[in-house]
């Protein structure tokens, strides 16, 4: 899923700001035909693209047998990395995703 980046906010993921930025949240992090891959928790697969300044490429593979700590606990630093790396909050990332939905540009 594609995820629209703040406008200025996409420079500090230019480089290896992307990369820097998943080592420090997840620790573990090899890199996957262009994409940054890791896991944590109940997420099994956690794969991030930089796409362009303005959008990043985000696929996620979760454990369906996790315990619901394991689940929320995923969530919560899935959330917190979106903020860092998109520089939107999951409800901002919601509203602009349920109106690209609307204009189908999904």
């Amino acid at each position: 899923m594609k995820f629209d980046i703040k406008r200025g906010h996409g420079a500090l993921l230019e480089g290896d700001g992307l990369k820097n930025l998943m080592v420090e949240m997840f620790g573990d992090v090899k890199e996957e035909n262009g994409a940054y891959v890791t896991s944590f928790g109940a997420t099994t697969k956690f794969e991030v693209k930089f796409i362009s300044k303005s959008e990043l490429e985000v696929s996620t593979e979760s454990d369906k047998n996790a315990s619901e700590e394991a689940m929320i606990e995923s969530n919560r630093k899935y959330n917190d990395f979106m903020l860092k790396a998109t520089g939107f909050s999951s409800k901002e990332r919601s509203k602009r995703m349920q109106k690209k939905a609307k204009e189908g540009k999904l």
